[in-house]
């Protein structure tokens, strides 16, 4: 998961309640101080939230584009239900088209981190008409690498039959010293709002998920495809070949793993600006 620096948001960016046709979704809304270029809608990945982007706001919203963080359903502050079902992808993707009906901006810049690249994949696939691009960050063509697999599948079967705290002691007694020292208070606090049938659902997701590059190809919509120059989960070799067959602009993010939005906040924010500038 994603370790935001901060869960205080900036004086740029507010929380709220964002109302939509399938109920209300927590979200961080940042607006720039001057004209809005556009606006941007952000989708966190697996056991991440809206506080993903939390560095991303200043600089995106003084580039010119107001920038609206969400935390999916069943995420952190977002309400969800105890059902696997609720959780299935096509729900996800109806979610993220009424985020953006909601918005009323006309077409907004949908972005999706890993598992929220997935889910804004499916979303374009259902209804590629709210959205005037899409870039996918850290999100690869079809299922996490096999030692990802066995990893989400740890977790669901420990969610199964364990409560949530008890869960969260056995991870960080597995993470290296220096992330146990990350502002590990606010990260449990987290932790302990997810719906573990939200984490079971789109976990069986990250490690099913089919290859549908080539139908995301047929969209006539601009893609982009920026990542770290590593990354464990899907390998950038792979993401590179996935951005040949899109025909996306893409972007390698120098001294970042899988969260470039974390690990590299300011470089991220310029490369996401120039893509939508360009367009």
């Amino acid at each position: 998961m994603s370790r935001p620096h901060s869960f205080t948001p900036p004086p740029c960016a507010h929380a709220r309640q964002l109302r939509t046709s399938r109920g209300d979704f927590a979200v961080l809304d940042a607006s720039p101080p001057g004209a809005v270029r556009a606006t941007a809608l952000l989708l966190p990945g697996y056991m991440g939230s809206k506080e993903d982007f939390m560095a991303l706001l200043e600089p995106l919203s003084a580039a010119g584009y107001r920038t609206v963080a969400v935390d999916g359903r069943g995420q952190y502050e977002t309400e969800g239900a105890d059902r696997q079902e609720t959780y299935a992808q096509g729900e996800l993707a109806l979610d993220v088209l009424a985020q953006a009906t909601a918005l009323d901006v006309g077409t907004v810049h949908l972005l999706g981190h890993s598992l929220g690249g997935q889910i804004a994949r499916a979303a374009v696939l259902l209804d590629d008409a709210p959205f005037r691009s899409l870039t996918l960050m850290s999100s690869g063509p079809a299922e996490v690498v096999e030692a990802q697999q066995l990893k989400v599948k740890v977790l669901s079967d420990a969610l199964a039959t364990l409560s949530m705290a008890r869960v969260w002691e056995a991870m960080r007694a597995l993470d290296p010293p220096e992330d146990t020292a990350t502002d590990g208070e606010a990260l449990r606090r987290r932790w302990l709002r997810h719906r573990p049938a939200q984490l079971i659902a789109t976990g069986r997701q990250l490690v099913t998920e089919p290859d549908r590059v080539a139908e995301l190809a047929a969209v006539p919509l601009p893609v982009h495809v920026l990542s770290g120059e590593r990354d464990d989960t899907w390998p950038v070799p792979l993401l590179d070949e996935m951005a040949r067959r899109l025909g996306a602009h893409r972007t390698r993010i120098a001294g970042a793993e899988h969260s470039p939005n974390t690990d590299r906040p300011k470089k991220t924010a310029a490369a996401l600006a120039a893509f939508w500038d360009s367009l």
